[in-house]
């Protein structure tokens, strides 16, 4: 397990209120990292990055459809993305180099993967400054 995993594994999963998560790189809308078992395939990535610099409009009244599922938007900003879909729950947050992805699942608490989420965003914030 590489820094940036463990760093994923140590202020997201070790909640045990995020399912999984990645990291996507903006400068050429790859995949950094994620944790085991969270395949995101690159359209996935292209998909994230495009809901958040050209459908953040169409994101807040359709939701999105993502690997499968289609997901209603609680929240969609410039640098953060909520979305739900019955039991589950997927969050991206932007910062200026990368977008953070996490799921969530039945029996998880949204506000705790979401604070998890905000804080690793903001721990990058601080790093890219």
């Amino acid at each position: 397990m590489n820094q940036i995993q463990s760093l994923l594994n140590d202020c997201l999963i070790k909640t045990k209120h995020v399912e999984h998560a990645a990291i996507i790189k903006l400068k050429d809308e790859t995949v950094w990292t994620s944790t085991p078992g969270f395949n995101l395939q690159p359209q996935h990535a292209l998909l994230l990055s495009s809901a958040f610099f050209k459908n953040l409009l169409h994101i807040r009244r359709e939701g999105l459809y993502f690997k499968e599922q289609h997901y209603k938007c609680v929240r969609a900003d410039e640098c953060s993305i909520y979305l739900k879909n019955e039991d589950r729950g997927l969050i991206a947050v932007k910062t200026d180099s990368y977008i953070l992805v996490a799921t969530y699942s039945e029996g998880m608490y949204p506000s705790v993967c979401v604070e998890a989420v905000e804080k690793l965003a903001n721990y990058f914030r601080d790093k890219e400054n």
